[in-house]
């Protein structure tokens, strides 16, 4: 016992660090809310960062490879900021025109690409003009869907664009704070609306710069 006493007398008590004052109840409150804002930051980055998965993988190919090339890695004069926005149209009209395109699987198991006009479809690179072997077109005829995609296909790419750092830099170097904070926040806000519209009007076309999975037959 007095060994025990003399191990206790000699051992030094336990500093306080700054942070004793706070009750055990207060730090599980404290991380439940980091961990909550920790989980939001995750999945709002998560979101942002699939919405490269609504575009046409060739856009999308051309606008990482080809914007620091224009913008100068964010440098911009004149000139390049002219032709910048000469590319970002023509991307966003690529973007538009794949919505209008479709594949078919012909009675050879090749599968053939084409635009979908209002009476069905024009497969350009079917070798036989008159259409033998290919199954029946006006079921991919145009509707009211495809110009809903076409459309928001191009607001996620407006999303994806401003998201960049090169182009941001090439057209605001300096924003001002009320600036920066529009930028943070709109991309991310029209990025996930149109996530979600994507999901109440699904996508059915497996066109140009899309990935062909499964049967194309799907109508």
């Amino acid at each position: 016992m007095s060994a025990l006493r003399l191990r206790n007398a000699n051992t030094p008590a336990p500093e306080l660090d700054e942070f004793s004052d706070q009750t055990p109840s207060d730090s599980r409150v404290l991380k439940r809310q980091m961990s909550m804002s920790q989980r939001a930051m995750s999945n709002t980055l998560t979101s942002a960062a699939n919405l490269s998965n609504l575009l046409p993988t060739g856009t999308l190919l051309a606008f990482q490879l080809l914007t620091p090339v224009f913008t100068s890695n964010g440098v911009c004069d004149h000139a390049t900021r002219f032709l910048t926005a000469v590319l970002l149209t023509l991307l966003a009209a690529s973007c538009f025109v794949s919505s209008f395109t479709d594949s078919v699987k012909a009675d050879d198991g090749i599968i053939y690409f084409g635009f979908v006009t209002f009476k069905g479809m024009w497969v350009v690179d079917y070798p036989d003009p008159s259409g033998l072997g290919l199954p029946d077109l006006a079921k991919y005829r145009m509707r009211v869907v495809d110009w809903i995609h076409a459309t928001l296909s191009v607001l996620v790419f407006g999303a994806v664009a401003l998201r960049d750092k090169y182009i941001t830099d090439c057209f605001c170097p300096s924003p001002e704070a009320e600036t920066k904070h529009v930028l943070d926040i709109v991309p991310v806000g029209v990025g996930v609306m149109c996530s979600l519209l994507f999901m109440v009007f699904p996508a059915r076309r497996h066109g140009i710069g899309y990935l062909v999975t499964g049967s194309v037959d799907r109508r």
